[in-house]
């Protein structure tokens, strides 16, 4: 059974994370960097350093929410590059557009309300696709990638940072002390939806990190895939080519 945010709701996987993320979208910037310390910051730009010798001029931001891995990514694009951000969530993406304006960026990135699984872009469109923290989250997590490899063109890269799993002792427990007992406290009390903050961890715990999702890049195509791990492995860096 997929890991939902909504236990008691009936409805299907990608109506339940769209509801979610609506829900916590005014909060979600700062319940980021609080409950990371800042150390999300960090992740972004070490995965997009990976766009550095590309220097990519069409970029796909997948599950972009609020757009701050779709604004890092300009640091390595090209000097005229254009980014498309998609996310299923329009409250996520309310607060990226006003994040833009505010940035005078919205002549170089786009925000528009899609689903990952069926991108509304033709074959070999663009030279990067990006996702952060939300390949997680795909109903189909094979049918999102495929599309991201669709839509991307021949030698093309794509850069995916999400959350994984230490294996080390002690950080193995501590992490899951804090992500299953921590976390959930803390992410209720800031924005109200406890349930978001408790699928968190369980989304994280069913993901099929390290070795398994280059396995899977591979099945659906994806040529040279690597895996960098972050923090002791609490996040990580895929990277593959096309």
């Amino acid at each position: 059974m997929a890991v939902v945010p909504y236990k008691d709701n009936s409805a299907d996987k990608k109506s339940q994370v769209a509801q979610m993320f609506n829900s916590i979208a005014g909060k979600y910037d700062f319940l980021n960097h609080f409950l990371s310390a800042g150390t999300d910051i960090y992740w972004r730009r070490k995965a997009v350093d990976e766009l550095k010798t590309l220097r990519p001029a069409r970029i796909l931001d997948i599950a972009t929410g609020t757009a701050d891995f779709a604004i890092e990514t300009l640091r390595a694009a090209a000097p005229d590059a254009q980014v498309t951000g998609v996310d299923i969530s329009e409250g996520m993406l309310e607060v990226g557009r006003r994040k833009l304006a505010a940035k005078g960026l919205g002549n170089r990135i786009q925000l528009e309300l899609g689903d990952s699984e069926n991108l509304p872009f033709g074959d070999n469109e663009f030279d990067a696709v990006t996702a952060s923290f939300g390949v997680r989250n795909f109903a189909h997590l094979e049918k999102g990638l495929a599309e991201m490899r669709r839509v991307l063109r021949p030698g093309g890269k794509l850069v995916v940072l999400e959350f994984s799993k230490p294996t080390a002792f002690p950080l193995k427990q501590a992490y899951n002390f804090y992500f299953s007992r921590v976390l959930p406290v803390f992410g209720k009390m800031i924005s109200k939806d406890q349930s978001a903050y408790t699928y968190l961890p369980e989304s994280v715990q069913a993901f099929p990190d390290g070795p398994d999702f280059l396995a899977i890049l591979t099945k659906v195509g994806f040529k040279e895939p690597a895996w960098q791990p972050l923090t002791f492995g609490i996040s990580s860096i895929y990277t593959a080519q096309k």
